[in-house]
């Protein structure tokens, strides 16, 4: 999962220079035309898989050609922002869903007219639409969801996680797997912001009101979620004193087959591949609903293109093409947010985990994280600080809650 963010104050001030650069007919020029894209989604090894969607889009539109500039992720954010600052943005960029709100508020991002919406999967294409209209395109996603290890299950005598699942049936079984003695832990999930936003939209809740700028989170059902995340500790998943919380530490519990459940995301595949024993993933189970975590990437065409008809077609074609698909699943490279599951039947096909279709299930019902316009990073750091008190015992849950909607509320309001 990657997150960055701009500030709102760096994305307004550059917003006034790049909206300089627009003209009055949607910036389409007559003839043959150059445009330029700026990634990070490709960096680090599927650079050439890029190039071979952009050929692909080229020989279809020989009036367009696309120059692409491919930048490490850590240095992408800081050079976005220098770009719009200067006005020398790309016309079409790669962002992602934590920053989409701030780009579309201080308009950066020029509207993408979708012909037929249905290609792409509602849920997350939805994630990038503002009043009805379409501001960014979704390239890829990742969702998170539940792995677990069928031969200690079987060893139970348990039946697997279904898609049925609630939290009471994971607690029974976390519960009934769970051997101290023997190093053995029934279940994990990080106590987090990450996680808390999640198990409180699978339990009806809500984390911000609809202003965006305070907390909704100090409530019953908030309460219920965080006791939720914060009760495993010590009973069914190791505390922080036994190494909870530390980095890989439950990666590396689970592929030493000491770990019977954990939620974490899709791209743990690859690394659980050689595991010496059975596993398998199921959609997370919720309380009152489901609620899957979402993380995704985007493309967006600037609002100060001078080839706004040709970006827009080329981040079509990067999100929604035949070709793209095809070399994504070829690749192994993060996967596209189409609807057309038979177009998805090779990746269904690819082994471990079996139940892949889980994956795309798991998009039926997301949780998005929750975005603000200042204050974001504190506000993610505040909440992991104020569970972690609780789940060490120095504060209750609602000592807790109420902590950290107050220092939320100042931080972001």
């Amino acid at each position: 999962m990657r997150t960055t963010a701009l500030t709102a104050a760096g994305i307004a001030a550059a917003a006034a220079l790049v909206m300089t650069g627009c003209t009055a007919d949607g910036g389409q020029s007559d003839g043959p035309v150059t445009i330029t894209y700026t990634n990070f989604i490709s960096n680090d090894g599927n650079e050439e898989n890029l190039q071979k969607i952009v050929a692909a889009f080229e020989e279809e539109h020989p009036d367009i050609t696309v120059e692409v500039t491919t930048l490490p992720y850590a240095d992408y954010g800081t050079a976005l922002q220098t770009d719009l600052a200067a006005g020398t943005v790309s016309d079409v960029f790669d962002l992602e869903y934590a920053n989409y709100a701030q780009y579309q508020a201080n308009g950066v991002l020029a509207e993408i007219p979708v012909e037929d919406p249905s290609v792409y999967r509602e849920s997350v294409l939805e994630a990038y639409a503002t009043d009805g209209k379409q501001y960014a395109l979704p390239s890829s996603f990742s969702t998170v969801v539940l792995f677990y290890n069928s031969d200690l299950f079987d060893a139970a005598g348990l039946e697997y996680p279904t898609s049925d699942w609630t939290w009471a049936d994971e607690q029974a079984a976390a519960e009934q797997l769970t051997d101290q003695a023997a190093g053995v832990w029934g279940d994990h999930q990080p106590v987090s912001f990450y996680e808390f936003y999640k198990v409180l939209a699978q339990n009806g809740g809500e984390f911000l009101d609809e202003s965006g700028t305070k907390t909704a989170f100090n409530t019953p059902e908030g309460v219920e979620a965080a006791e939720w995340l914060v009760g495993k500790s010590g009973t069914v998943m190791p505390t922080v004193e036994q190494g909870q919380g530390t980095p890989d530490f439950d990666t590396n519990l689970f592929s030493d087959g000491k770990l019977a459940m954990l939620h974490t995301g899709i791209w743990m595949f690859g690394a659980f591949a050689d595991v010496p024993f059975g596993w398998d993933i199921a959609v997370e189970p919720g309380n009152t609903q489901q609620a899957s975590a979402l993380f995704s990437n985007a493309v967006g065409v600037s609002s100060g293109s001078k080839h706004q008809d040709a970006a827009a077609e080329f981040a079509r074609f990067l999100t929604s093409s035949d070709v793209m698909v095809e070399t994504r699943l070829d690749a192994g490279w993060e996967l596209p947010v189409i609807s057309d599951e038979a177009a998805l039947a090779s990746y269904l096909e690819l082994g471990d985990p079996a139940n892949r279709q889980a994956v795309f299930d798991s998009l039926d019902q997301v949780a998005l994280p929750p975005v603000v316009a200042k204050g974001q990073q504190e506000m993610q750091d505040i909440m992991t600080e104020e569970l972690v008190e609780a789940q060490a015992g120095r504060k209750t849950v609602e000592e807790a809650l109420a902590s950290a909607s107050e220092r939320i509320d100042a931080a972001i309001g």
